[in-house]
């Protein structure tokens, strides 16, 4: 979610009706910064849109993207703390979100409360049991992943992440994913982690696809600073005829290490056309990778 951006911002009341208004898939985000958000307001948003929903909420959250501001986060009223940078603001805001969904009290409750208590210290309500199993985190680099399977979060990985050894990107990818795994089973978790990747595809099927995407430029990984002090890998864009992408699909090798693709589209060409590419994939690629 990017604030400060025209476009919708605040993902709780969305993910509310969607979940209202559906019943079998899932739903999320991919990511919310938590540099903008108070862990506890969130947890009470995040469990009611979960309890609509019927447990089908799969939660996005990072350190956030390049903003349309400077520290837009200043703005909304959030300062590091004295000494600590708003990287480390982020994490420790998640650290204390995965706490509350776990769903034990710590709130020491009123004497005089307006309505009745349950015994002991109270938690935040509303509570949906499961939500903190459904938490992703959106991992930049090989570092925050292993973070992120120290905390029992689920891996979301997207088609940027830091330049850490110049090799491909999907090669780089599937070494974080490992390095998730790997970090996953010395934390010794009793659940098995999911792990997502996203990809732009387009398969070229009628002449919109053609003309959209017949002749794109990004074919390639691109290499760039993000900031003052990060080097950056982006992963190409994949847009062919069905049986190239089928052909080229079948070697990335973060595609293969994960469990979840999730594909990004082009909103700005409307819901008819991004249905039509989805189906596209869903019918002329997907079988042949033994996608489901």
């Amino acid at each position: 979610m990017h604030h400060f951006a025209r476009q919708l911002a605040s993902p709780f009341p969305l993910l509310a009706a969607i979940g209202a208004r559906t019943s079998r898939i899932e739903i999320g985000t991919g990511v919310i910064d938590m540099r903008y958000e108070n862990p506890l307001y969130m947890a009470e948003d995040a469990g009611a849109a979960d309890l609509i929903a019927g447990g089908r909420l799969q939660l996005g959250i990072s350190r956030g993207s390049p903003e349309q501001v400077v520290d837009g986060f200043r703005y909304f009223g959030y300062e590091p703390p004295q000494g600590t940078t708003a990287d480390e603001m982020a994490r420790s805001r998640t650290e204390v979100l995965l706490e509350v969904l776990g769903g034990r009290g710590f709130a020491q409750p009123s004497p005089r409360p307006m309505f009745p208590n349950p015994p002991g210290l109270l938690r935040v309500e509303p509570h949906s049991e499961g939500l903190r199993d459904r938490i992703w985190w959106g991992a930049g680099s090989n570092a925050t992943a292993v973070w992120a399977a120290e905390l029992g979060m689920n891996l979301m990985s997207s088609t940027l992440k830091n330049d850490e050894n110049g090799k491909p990107f999907h090669v780089q990818q599937a070494e974080q994913i490992q390095a998730f795994r790997d970090a996953w089973k010395d934390a010794g978790h009793e659940r098995e982690p999911r792990v997502s990747v996203s990809r732009s595809i387009f398969a070229l099927v009628d002449d919109r696809d053609r003309a959209y995407f017949g002749f794109r430029d990004d074919e390639q990984d691109q290499v760039g600073m993000i900031d003052e002090t990060t080097r950056a890998i982006f992963g190409r864009s994949y847009a062919d005829e069905p049986d190239a992408l089928v052909e080229q699909l079948g070697r990335d090798e973060a595609i293969a290490a994960a469990d979840t693709l999730l594909l990004t589209v082009p909103n700005q060409l409307g819901v008819e056309y991004n249905a039509h590419v989805i189906e596209a994939i869903l019918t002329h690629v997907a079988p042949a990778l033994g996608w489901r």
